[in-house]
């Protein structure tokens, strides 16, 4: 009889034991299947995931920017742009402008920017003159080239010995040569193009 009521009591007890298996396993089922359709905290998705990697790709590609456009490198593309945003004839000599104001040691913007302020970057020229800086126009007649190559050349050495060497160096200084009839809206507007370049505004 003894022996009956052992074999019983550990009977119950594995059943016990296997009843709540069963229980605790039907609760996770249960538990999980109502989770499937939200998302854990701190779950990252695929999509979280393309986010995350446009946003870095995104900073980096601005902070490269912002790096190239405060390198010395960057301003024959400044030129470029510049002159592209205008649509000026120039466009294919945005480089050799910048050679040239480095091979005559001033900045790179004041040929742009005083072709900006007397031809609106030589669009608004005497005829087959390539003369984009009004220079050598007067009563007497006009200064022409047979290129714009040539012309750059030609004003690139002109500011340097009649301008930057005597000192002259500020568009206000300029003026007072350069056209000394103006009532200073040429330094201003020299002085707006010039910053436009500077600040990349544009």
């Amino acid at each position: 009889m003894e022996k009956f009521f052992r074999k019983t009591k550990i009977f119950f007890s594995l059943l016990t034991v296997l009843m709540l298996g069963i229980f605790v396993g039907l609760g996770e089922s249960f538990y999980l299947s109502k989770m499937g359709n939200k998302k854990v905290l701190g779950a990252v998705d695929d999509n979280s995931i393309n986010l995350m990697i446009t946003s870095d790709f995104q900073k980096e590609r601005e902070i490269n920017i912002v790096e190239s456009v405060s390198g010395d490198d960057a301003r024959p593309l400044i030129i470029k742009k510049y002159l592209e945003k205008y649509k000026s004839p120039l466009i294919p000599y945005s480089d050799l402008i910048f050679k040239l104001s480095q091979d005559y040691g001033f900045e790179y913007y004041w040929i742009v920017a005083i072709a900006q302020q007397e031809s609106n970057l030589c669009k608004k020229i005497p005829e087959g003159s390539h003369n984009c800086w009004g220079y050598g126009i007067h009563k007497r007649g006009t200064l022409t080239f047979d290129s714009y190559e040539l012309s750059l050349k030609s004003y690139a050495e002109y500011l340097k010995r009649e301008y930057f060497d005597k000192g002259l160096n500020t568009p206000e200084l300029i003026m007072s040569k350069y056209c000394p009839s103006s009532n200073g809206s040429w330094a201003r507007g020299v002085n707006q193009f010039i910053k436009e370049m500077e600040e990349g505004k544009f």
